[in-house]
């Protein structure tokens, strides 16, 4: 199983630092990030930088399309106004398609805000109890989740990545 995961960092680099950490989780096999998306928001900065992880694995990365709409989405439409109501709620119904609810959008919404960073992971497989015991002693996260259906990963795939999804494949 595809799991999303947003975690929040009370710092503009907890994001970055984390992500490295993963990095070398993922080569000694601990975990598979699929794909990963960071978010900074430096003190006194209207909106925040967002950046796309080269795809660590082919299969199943998303293009930035995905991550360009959610980071929209999450950050920037609200800022449009009542007009692109219709636009607003075409996008919702849209991420719901993908297990990303109206509470993850405004969990995540209200939760990364300017001074903070947050980090968007797509993973597979995970070491759960070492790839915890190896984040001990770094920075404090926050830890908002989503997990997707076989049904929704693959849809999210299709749709984002223009990979072909046939039945019955695994991550």
């Amino acid at each position: 199983m595809t799991t999303l995961t947003v975690w929040k960092f009370d710092t503009v680099d907890g994001a970055e630092k984390a992500l490295a950490k993963l990095s070398e989780l993922q080569k000694q096999a601990l975990v598979e990030v699929l794909d990963a998306a960071v978010v900074k928001w430096a003190p006194g900065s209207k909106k925040p930088v967002t950046r796309q992880l080269v795809p660590t694995t082919e299969l199943g990365a998303l293009d930035g399309a995905f991550w360009g709409m959610l980071f929209g989405f999450l950050f920037f439409m609200p800022l449009v106004g009542a007009a692109m109501g219709t636009v607003v709620g075409a996008l919702a119904g849209h991420f719901s398609d993908y297990g990303i609810n109206d509470e993850f959008i405004k969990n995540v919404r209200t939760q990364i805000t300017e001074g903070k960073s947050g980090l968007f992971l797509l993973t597979g497989r995970v070491t759960t109890d070492k790839v915890h015991d190896a984040f001990k002693g770094m920075e404090k996260a926050e830890l908002i989740q989503s997990n997707l259906t076989k049904e929704q990963e693959d849809k999210l795939r299709q749709d984002y990545s223009g990979a072909e999804v046939k039945a019955g494949a695994t991550v």
